[in-house]
């Protein structure tokens, strides 16, 4: 069984986000699964299986535990599937809501890029206590945010994320939170990562994804954070309509990473999201 190493959201090893991949887990229980996400020690890594006509079964786990779906491990199992074998437009069956369409292809010097369609987006607020606890957690101060540009939810589009925006892009920068505490309060929320932003421009916005619930300090690039970012921004009408965002992670990790999300005119049922993946 091999198990290879990919960095997503990015064309060199020097970036993105680093997932494992299993082409063939068809041998392996969860058991077997979550033994080699942990000992791999990335956020997630990819286990494939082949379903014949169905597409590819995909099950995510991080060193902690299975999660439901993951977009930067989406991203880097189907540009390694491609690479194996040939591109083209690939079906995941995941524990999310209905497959997820993939279509990946090879760009300027041999490098596979991948975009996947997400689960449909929604959103819902942040009650005030959580976001009290959250910015508890994140040892940020509530007049840190920036409430009137883009106000505090929680987002999904196949993981669940709250989306709080920083007022200055030093305060997204300044990132010293307390894991146990943030942990806990993702536990008992049943939040993925947290995705905190700063918007540079209208389309163009530099996040952080801190990931305690998998054990993870802080994810370089979050694909599934992304789209739900993408989902909220169309809902609340808050980007024009049919728009691409570009979302900066990992820079202030030394791991830059470069996402794209397409919002279509019928971004509910789906965020297309694109992104490179090379072999570490």
């Amino acid at each position: 069984m091999a198990i290879l190493r990919y960095k997503a959201f990015s064309t060199t090893p020097e970036g993105g986000n680093p997932a494992g991949v299993v082409l063939d887990a068809s041998d392996l229980d969860d058991k077997d699964m979550q033994q080699i996400a942990k000992e791999v020690g990335f956020s997630e890594t990819a286990f494939l299986i082949d379903n014949g006509a169905r597409g590819l079964a995909v099950c995510y786990f991080s060193p902690q535990k299975e999660v439901d779906f993951c977009g930067h491990a989406t991203i880097a199992a189907a540009c390694a599937y491609a690479d194996a074998h040939e591109h083209g437009t690939l079906t995941f069956q995941t524990k999310t809501e209905g497959p997820v369409t993939v279509t990946t292809q090879k760009g300027p010097g041999g490098i596979a890029s991948a975009t996947f369609v997400s689960p449909p987006p929604s959103t819902d607020p942040l009650a005030p206590a959580d976001l009290a606890a959250l910015c508890g957690a994140l040892r940020w101060r509530v007049h840190d945010l920036d409430p009137a540009l883009l106000p505090p939810c929680v987002a999904y589009a196949g993981a669940r994320h709250p989306i709080i925006a920083a007022g200055t892009r030093e305060r997204l920068a300044d990132l010293d939170y307390d894991f146990d505490a943030l942990a806990d309060l993702c536990e008992r929320k049943q939040w993925d990562t947290i995705c905190l932003v700063w918007r540079e421009t209208p389309l163009q916005f530099h996040a952080r994804n801190p990931f305690p619930a998998g054990g993870v300090r802080e994810d370089p690039a979050t694909g599934a954070a992304a789209a739900a970012l993408a989902g909220y921004l169309a809902g609340r009408e808050l980007v024009p309509v049919p728009a691409d965002i570009t979302v900066l992670q990992g820079h202030d990790m030394g791991s830059p990473s470069t996402i794209t999300a397409h919002i279509s005119r019928n971004f509910t049922d789906g965020i297309a999201v694109t992104g490179a993946a090379v072999p570490m």
